[in-house]
């Protein structure tokens, strides 16, 4: 049974009908055709999926889409504004952080929730953060 769904993404509001077992990963993909959140282990192992729910880092993956109704979600799509990158991916560039860049918007995303909760977070902080 699809319900409705109330969500805000990258600033603009969107009302779908969702199946109760679909995932935030799923919307943002199919439904919305944000594909810069990926799909990999789907089991919230990797990091590729993650996405800020309400400024929190969350694997888009585990989350189911109907637990987003009401909140705000910030994706990789999200960061740039007015076609300029934000200075998280300016820096990553910069630093050669790119590999393959399959899981680069998740640690992207992540990396700005943790600067944002903390903006001078330390080694430390860091590691604290993925425990």
């Amino acid at each position: 049974m699809k319900t409705e769904l109330n969500v805000t993404v990258n600033g603009v509001e969107y009302t779908l009908l969702a199946e109760g077992h679909r995932t935030l990963l799923e919307i943002l993909r199919y439904d919305i055709g944000l594909t810069g959140t990926k799909s990999a282990c789907e089991m919230g192992e990797c990091g590729a999926c993650t996405v800020l729910l309400n400024g929190a880092p969350v694997n888009a993956c585990l989350v189911l889409a109907h637990e987003t109704d009401g909140q705000e979600v910030l994706t990789i799509e999200g960061l740039s504004k007015g076609g300029e990158l934000h200075a998280i991916q300016r820096a990553f560039i910069k630093e050669g952080a790119i590999q393959c860049g399959f899981c680069t918007p998740g640690m992207i995303v992540a990396t700005k929730g943790l600067l944002d909760k903390d903006p001078f977070a330390d080694e430390n902080d860091i590691r604290e953060s993925l425990l």
